[in-house]
């Protein structure tokens, strides 16, 4: 494969934000047919899966037309969507070196349906496993974010993200405690003893408790914040909004173009699950595809710590109080 240089990129990143802008509007034209003197009323979805699984319309022809998009113009470009992927066929990792385009046409359908403004479109542009190119839009609330690698994150084309920047301030002291805690209930909702479920709600829990409440457990995290959407809740980590944010079960086009945002808005993102020895295990970027993710806002340097040592106390904190979560895969 040859590389792409660093025009190209550039190249690639205008393309790829008009794309998101253009696919944006194409979802507001949906929402916009269900309410208005011109709309018909129509209920536009139909349910797959379960009623947390909603696909619309919508999902289909705004993937359709960004495909389309690509392939005319990088036609050699790898593709995945959410809803051209069998999610049946296989849990081999999606990703591998050659250029890709990561797509989720429409993150938050539930919120989409029920006309609740978080929902977005969004678009990575992936480089030997890595996201580079990362675009989601958020047209209800006309929220754009955009990065690409060596540029810096951005919120509607002007305001550099994180949006406190002089200075960025280092995570809390006090940490969990001073924090908002970003979590989603995610789709495996079986009321299984010890499943994924329970483990969330227990996580939850802990996380909100007193200090020193739960055998110790107890975070005090300053609120808990559920979005319905794991792609916005990236891009509200890397704006700052949120201090940190923990869920498993997510695919790549879940998480590819936050994880471009929130890397070149100076964020740390590694995995969910707790290691053994929490407290000494290294803390490493987690791999594209995991399933399992933990991202902590940027963060800037306090009078003894550095950015990332603040960071990294924090995933250290966040361990302590979260369960594993079982989201196995192929080669994981």
């Amino acid at each position: 494969m040859s590389e792409i240089s660093e025009r190209e990129l550039g190249e690639i990143y205008d393309f790829a934000v008009q794309l998101g802008k253009d696919a944006g509007n194409l979802l507001m034209n949906f929402a916009k047919a269900r309410w208005g003197d011109k709309g018909s009323g129509e209920q536009l979805f139909s349910e797959k899966d379960n009623a947390v699984d909603i696909v619309t319309k919508a999902d289909e022809d705004v993937e359709a037309f960004v495909k389309s998009s690509i392939q005319k113009k990088y036609s050699t470009h790898k593709f995945i969507g959410e809803e051209t992927y069998s999610k049946g066929a296989s849990r081999d990792y999606l990703i591998g070196d050659e250029p890709t385009w990561c797509v989720d046409p429409l993150d938050g359908t539930v919120n989409y349906t029920h006309l609740f403004p978080m929902f977005c479109v969004s678009i990575a542009f992936i480089v030997h496993g890595k996201a580079t190119v990362g675009v989601i839009y958020a047209p209800f609330l006309n929220q754009l974010f955009t990065a690409c690698k060596g540029r810096g994150a951005w919120l509607n084309e002007t305001q550099q993200l994180p949006l406190i920047r002089n200075p960025i301030p280092p995570m809390p002291a006090r940490a969990p405690g001073g924090c908002i805690f970003s979590c989603e209930w995610g789709k495996d909702r079986r009321d299984k003893p010890d499943g994924n479920m329970h483990r969330k709600v227990e996580s939850f829990i802990n996380m909100a408790a007193e200090a020193g409440g739960r055998d110790g457990k107890g975070g005090m995290v300053h609120g808990i914040r559920s979005l319905g959407s794991a792609t916005l809740d990236f891009a509200y980590v890397a704006m700052g909004a949120f201090d940190i944010w923990w869920e498993g079960g997510c695919w790549e086009w879940d998480v590819s173009a936050g994880i471009a945002i929130l890397q070149e808005a100076g964020g740390l993102i590694t995995t969910a699950n707790p290691p053994q020895d929490h407290q000494t295990a290294e803390i490493t970027n987690v791999r594209l595809g995991s399933r399992l993710y933990l991202a902590i806002r940027p963060a800037g340097p306090s009078d003894t710590e550095t950015g990332r040592q603040t960071q990294e106390r924090v995933v250290r904190e966040v361990w302590k109080r979260v369960r594993e979560l079982d989201y196995s895969r192929s080669g994981a």
